[in-house]
């Protein structure tokens, strides 16, 4: 990732005088508010342009897929640190999206980046077979896990993954990207070694990327969505806490195997 080297800062998404204020070239007050949906303006903010229909079906669903998943080990986080610091609500979200990462939340820009990589074979001349099987070869030489496949629980297909496909379907997405995910769960088992299946952070960005979506923001997605559910966690955790309660089963459950000083146990 290279390192800017304007001296001078500039953007172009937002200015404002003492009467207006401009983002993305519109009115905040005259042309946006109560004129766009959120889904709508976020797509605005990131991508400068506001969404084709489509664009904005996929982008929404993909959001809905996401906001919640119960208590993974990010909210688990945002939850004990709320109940450490009840008055820091900002902290305990930001607690959770500390945690997004290859394996939370982070494993839709990486899937992204394969699919793109496949994408740029493919343009260079390989078929889709031959692109999949050069991908797949590599992260297997290299002992790189797929990101976007496999899931602990759902076994078959993630039932999020058809749910999203239908809807970039049926409001005419482009499918190239949703072709690239597919094949690739088809050669897995033969070049991985295992059957693992599609799950949601491999159908985020197979449906994202045919809308025109930037892969540069795909990370952006999850964590937004999910900011939504641990919103929705820290309301709960503010009416009936379990925050300390999540901390006292892990303290219970955890074995020392390290080393103790001489008489340690004893009661002397």
């Amino acid at each position: 990732m290279k390192i800017g080297k304007a001296t001078i800062p500039h953007s172009a998404i937002c200015t404002s005088d003492e009467h207006t204020i401009v983002v993305r070239g519109k009115d905040l007050c005259k042309d946006l508010i109560g004129h766009i949906s959120f889904t709508d303006y976020f797509h605005l903010l990131v991508t400068g342009q506001r969404p084709s229909v489509t664009a904005t079906a996929v982008l929404d669903a993909t959001l809905v897929a996401i906001a919640e998943h119960g208590l993974v080990p990010s909210v688990q986080a945002s939850r004990m640190t709320l109940a450490a610091a009840p008055d820091a609500l900002q902290g305990a979200v930001a607690a959770g999206i500390l945690g997004c990462g290859s394996v939370i939340l982070g494993a839709s820009e990486y899937a992204g980046r394969l699919f793109v990589a496949i994408q740029e074979r493919q343009a260079a001349g390989a078929t889709l077979e031959a692109a999949v099987q050069a991908e797949l070869q590599e992260y297997r030489a290299a002992r790189k896990a797929i990101p976007g496949y496999g899931h602990p629980l759902h076994k078959e297909r993630d039932p999020r993954v058809a749910r999203l496909l239908e809807v970039a379907r049926i409001n005419g997405a482009e499918l190239n990207y949703i072709a690239i995910a597919e094949e690739i769960e088809k050669q897995i088992p033969a070049i991985i070694g295992k059957d693992l299946r599609l799950n949601v952070s491999a159908a985020i960005p197979a449906v994202l990327l045919g809308v025109g979506f930037p892969l540069a923001a795909l990370k952006g997605v999850p964590i937004l969505a999910r900011t939504a559910g641990l919103i929705a966690h820290l309301t709960e955790e503010l009416q009936a806490s379990i925050g300390f309660a999540l901390s006292y089963q892990a303290t219970r459950e955890l074995q020392y195997d390290g080393e103790v000083p001489p008489g340690f146990g004893s009661g002397q």
